[in-house]
């Protein structure tokens, strides 16, 4: 059998081999080792097949050395070819991860948490949210080993619902604020929010906003101030990521 072959040399896992063709042909990606048995008559492995439109895109699926071949065997007519590397697409972008934020990672001595520390992380939150996100991410950071004011775990029938909002709020290493729509019209939250601002500008705790189904126009409506917090979105990240990184980061702290 007579074939066109094309070296490509090393290509790394993602990128695109574009073949250009004038007719039909039968096209086959191949690593080394395939292409040697491909050559030898032996069994072997490819990307690729018969091509009836031109051009042919094939994403190379481990990073290798890499040959293209292209032949019209079993075809009435001959072709032309040529072939093109095309880069895949970039890394996904990632967020830094809360660790490596410096506005929330400070130094803290053992003897001051040990004071301040009644809770690790303190959630604020509109009710109408429990069922979608808050109740599950309270659920996933509590089972990283951190205590959390939730007021789910938190409070008991008889309770005085303000004295345990302060005590909770007064004593959280982080106050964690689920920005939601409902939250922006409850008259609770935004007293727990003042109470995190404040406690943030001091220095006494660090304020991480979760943003839940808002928009940064709806965020700079509510509190131009939160818009350039650091914060975690709820549309890119599930609870368990969100509970891992506040684990991460209060673990270095």
């Amino acid at each position: 059998m007579q074939f066109t072959q094309y070296d490509l040399g090393h290509c790394s896992r993602g990128e695109i081999i574009e073949v250009t063709l004038t007719n039909g042909a039968n096209v086959r990606l191949m690593d080394n080792s395939n292409f040697s048995a491909f050559k030898q008559g032996r069994s072997y492995r490819f990307q690729g097949g018969l091509a009836t439109r031109s051009p042919v895109r094939l994403q190379v699926p481990h990073s290798s050395h890499w040959y293209v071949t292209v032949d019209v065997d079993g075809l009435r007519n001959g072709t032309r070819s040529s072939v093109r590397k095309i880069p895949g697409p970039l890394p996904e972008i990632r967020e830094a991860p809360l660790s490596t934020v410096p506005s929330l990672v400070r130094d803290v001595a053992p003897e001051a948490l040990a004071l301040a520390g009644a809770y690790d992380v303190f959630i604020s939150h509109a009710s109408e949210d429990k069922e979608e996100i808050v109740r599950e991410l309270a659920t996933a950071i509590r089972s990283r080993g951190l205590k959390v004011w939730y007021d789910e775990f938190e409070l008991r029938i008889g309770d005085s619902l303000r004295r345990k909002i302060d005590h909770g709020l007064a004593n959280s290493r982080v106050g964690l604020v689920i920005l939601s729509e409902a939250f922006f019209k409850k008259g609770w939250t935004n007293y727990e929010l003042d109470g995190i601002v404040s406690r943030s500008v001091n220095g006494e705790q660090q304020l991480l906003p979760i943003w839940h189904k808002v928009s940064k126009a709806d965020v700079m409506r509510f509190s131009p101030s939160l818009v350039d917090k650091v914060a975690r979105s709820t549309l890119d990240n599930t609870p368990d990521e969100i509970a891992t990184e506040i684990a991460e980061l209060l673990d270095g702290r």
